[in-house]
C-alpha cells in the first residue's frame, strides 16, 4: 500500500506542471482581469496625455476593464518611464510617452533609471506628427530660402525657441542648421506653451513646433507657417511645403507617441494588448479627433515599433553627439 501511495504522489508531482501550464495560459489569454494603469510621464493636458486618455477610454470599452491614466511627470519623462520599467511584466502597468523618453533623453542625461533598448516591450506607435517651422508675422522671412539667407547674414543671432533641450523642436532646429550649413541661437523654454507665447509676442524669431500645438495660431494668422518637417505635406497644412521642397534635404523629423510595457510580457498578453491598442487608435471617433489636430495615424505592430525605436535611437544619438547637444 505504501508503495502505491508513493507511486501516486510521484505521478502527481510530475503531472502538476502540465496541469498548471494550461491554467496560466488561460489567465494570460483572459487578460485583463483588473484595472490597467497607463503611466504618462508628463503633466495632464499635453499631446501625450491626450493620446493616452483617448486610447485608454477606447481600450477599456473594447476589453471590458478600466484603463486609467496616471500622470507622473519629472526628469523630462524618465521618472515615469523608470516606474514602468520596475513594474511587473503582466500587462497591468503600461507607458505612453513621446519619443524623448524612448530615444532622446537617455543620450542627454546620466543615470537614467532604465535602458530603453532592453527594458521595454514596444507595443505600438499610435500617432506621429511633423513639426512646423513657424515665425511671428512681423518676421520678414516667408520661405525656407528666406530663413537660410537671414541665418547666413546673421550667423548665430536669429533665435529659435524650443520646449527644452533635447525636445523634438530643438532637435529639428539642430538638424535644420546642420543640413543647411547655418547656425541659429537656441532658446530653450520649460515647455512648449511659454515658447509659443514668446513667439506670438515677437520675443523670439522662429520655432519648430508640433503641428497640433500651433495649428490654431497658424489658422488665425498669428503665426506664419514656413515649412513642415515631414517627408510629405501635412493634411492639415496642405499649402505649406516640406523642408525638402524648400531645398533642405535630410531634415525630416516626426514627433511621435509610443505605447510600451515592462520587458517580458507573456506572448498572449502582448498580442491581445497590441490588437486592442491598434483597434483603439483606429476607432472612427478617435481617429477623426487625432487627424483634425494634425496627428497622423501610424498604429504600428510590436515588431515594427521595435525596429523603429532602434532606428530612431541610432539617429538621435548620432545627431546629439555630432552637434554636442547637452541637457544643460
Amino acid at each position: 500500500m505504501k508503495r502505491h501511495i508513493a507511486s501516486l504522489a510521484a505521478a502527481l508531482a510530475v503531472g502538476l506542471p502540465g496541469l498548471v501550464a494550461p491554467v496560466v495560459a488561460s489567465a494570460q489569454a483572459d487578460w485583463p482581469q483588473k484595472t490597467v494603469t497607463i503611466i504618462v510621464p508628463f503633466p495632464a493636458g499635453g499631446s501625450t496625455d491626450m493620446v493616452a486618455r483617448a486610447m485608454a477610454q477606447e481600450m477599456g470599452a473594447k476589453l471590458g476593464q478600466s484603463f486609467v491614466v496616471d500622470n507622473r511627470p519629472g526628469a523630462t519623462g524618465t521618472l515615469g518611464a523608470g516606474l514602468v520599467k520596475r513594474a511587473p511584466a503582466d500587462g497591468y502597468t503600461l507607458l505612453v510617452s513621446s519619443l524623448g523618453a524612448f530615444v532622446v533623453t537617455p543620450h542627454l542625461q546620466k543615470n537614467v533609471p532604465y535602458d530603453a533598448t532592453r527594458d521595454f516591450d514596444y507595443i505600438t506607435v499610435p500617432v506621429q506628427a511633423p513639426n512646423v517651422l513657424v515665425a511671428n508675422p512681423a518676421q520678414p522671412a516667408k520661405t525656407v530660402a528666406d530663413v537660410i539667407a537671414a541665418l547666413k547674414a546673421n550667423p548665430g543671432k536669429l533665435s529659435f525657441a524650443s520646449s527644452g533641450n533635447g525636445s523634438s523642436d530643438h532637435l529639428s532646429a539642430e538638424l535644420f542648421w546642420q543640413q543647411s550649413g547655418t547656425q541659429g541661437l537656441h532658446v530653450p523654454y520649460k515647455g512648449g506653451a511659454p515658447a509659443v507665447t514668446d513667439l506670438l509676442g515677437g520675443q523670439v524669431d522662429f520655432s519648430f513646433q508640433n503641428v497640433n500645438a500651433v495649428l490654431p495660431h497658424i489658422r488665425s494668422g498669428k503665426l506664419r507657417a514656413i515649412a513642415v518637417t515631414g517627408d510629405k505635406r501635412s493634411p492639415v497644412l496642405p499649402d505649406v511645403p516640406t523642408l525638402a521642397e524648400g531645398g533642405v534635404k535630410g531634415a525630416e523629423v516626426y514627433s511621435w507617441q509610443g505605447l510600451a510595457a515592462p520587458r517580458g510580457l507573456p506572448p498572449a498578453v502582448k498580442d491581445r494588448l497590441a490588437k486592442a491598442a491598434i483597434a483603439a487608435i483606429n476607432a472612427p471617433e478617435v481617429k477623426q479627433r487625432m487627424v483634425e489636430q494634425g496627428l497622423e495615424i501610424v498604429a504600428s505592430t510590436p515588431a515594427e515599433f521595435t525596429a523603429f525605436q532602434q532606428r530612431e535611437w541610432t539617429r538621435w544619438k548620432t545627431l546629439i553627439e555630432t552637434r554636442k547637444i547637452t541637457a544643460d
